[in-house]
């Protein structure tokens, strides 16, 4: 079992440089760096309500849009939460987490199966928030499973106000991450499966 459950992964191609450096066992300390301001603010809501101390920075062609610095940052996230969970032995596994904002709310289901696999049920009311394009979040979560491998089901069951849905779903997100990785002291420390593996 790791001790330490940090990482810190650097992932460049020729659209995007991304680093990330992750201690899952944080105190919900967000530095990012990314030229989107919006996902930054919805990274920041998954360090504080996860409990993970999260540094993101990246370069990408903004020029051209957001779409590849977004599914980069995902993708480079995701690698990082799976090199610093290690075997995942002694934790909870499953997370979830309902989250509300006025009139929003997210539910998020987490499993870390070892499978990727996303089921994403969010519908926003317009297709930008500023001049974020809400289509992006999608892509983040599919580049996220797809490195972390795990399951993750993302639904937002009521909300009209775009803001309030984004910040509701990665609010839920930061929190379902933070149970399932939480160390199960009536677990024995085994890998929380029939399989013995969870790779």
């Amino acid at each position: 079992m790791k001790t330490s459950r940090q990482a810190a992964v650097e992932r460049s191609t020729l659209e995007t440089r991304v680093a990330v450096r992750i201690d899952l066992d944080g105190t919900g300390r967000g530095t990012f760096a990314t030229g989107i301001p919006f996902l930054e603010h919805m990274l920041d809501q998954v360090a504080r309500h996860g409990a993970i101390d999260l540094e993101i920075q990246a370069e990408g062609d903004l020029h051209i849009d957001a779409h590849h610095t977004v599914e980069d940052i995902g993708i480079t996230l995701g690698m990082a939460v799976a090199e610093a969970v290690g075997d995942k032995q002694g934790i909870y596994r499953y997370g979830h987490a309902y989250v509300p904002l006025d009139e929003a709310l997210s539910r998020v289901v987490v499993d870390f199966s070892g499978r990727p696999g996303l089921v994403y049920g969010v519908e926003f009311p317009r297709a930008m928030v500023g001049d974020f394009d809400v289509d992006l979040f999608r892509e983040f979560f599919q580049g996220f499973v797809n490195h972390a491998r795990m399951t993750l089901h993302v639904d937002c069951l009521r909300g009209r106000n775009a803001h309030h849905i984004a910040e509701t779903v990665f609010k839920a997100f930061g929190r379902a991450l933070r149970m399932a990785l939480t160390f199960d002291e009536r677990g024995g420390r085994t890998i929380p499966s029939t399989k013995g593996t969870l790779a």
